[in-house]
């Protein structure tokens, strides 16, 4: 894998990181400053619902860790691409149901990270 796609990697990984510590371990303190379109008397009774999300956040960003360990330069590249589109999906999935900002924030950069795969 190339620099530019091991960063791309690494970024979404992070960002996938960063939703699961938000929605497992800080979703009622943090959760309300973050998403500010959703009413605070919510985040108490969703906690163990976002835990859930934050858990399959946390596989994601597991598989593209994963990627990077993988010495096989064709394996690397496939499994990377597995996770980018499980995330391509995920955004898609939530710019159609919640918001479109979700595709630009999860989307995007995966689907950027599996075009430099293929380049």
């Amino acid at each position: 894998m190339d620099a530019l796609s091991i960063m791309f990697v690494v970024v979404v990984a992070g960002l996938h990181l960063y939703f699961l510590w938000l929605e497992m371990f800080v979703w009622t303190t943090r959760g309300p400053k973050v998403f500010t379109s959703l009413p605070k008397h919510l985040f108490e009774p969703t906690k163990a619902m976002a835990a859930n999300q934050g858990l399959y956040n946390g596989f994601l960003s597991a598989g593209l860790v994963w990627a990077l360990f993988i010495q096989t330069d064709e394996w690397s590249k496939n499994v990377a691409a597995f996770f980018f589109l499980c995330v391509i999906v995920a955004g898609i999935y939530g710019a159609v149901s919640v918001s479109r900002k979700i595709f630009f924030v999860q989307g995007l950069p995966a689907l950027l990270g599996l075009v430099s795969l293929a380049v």
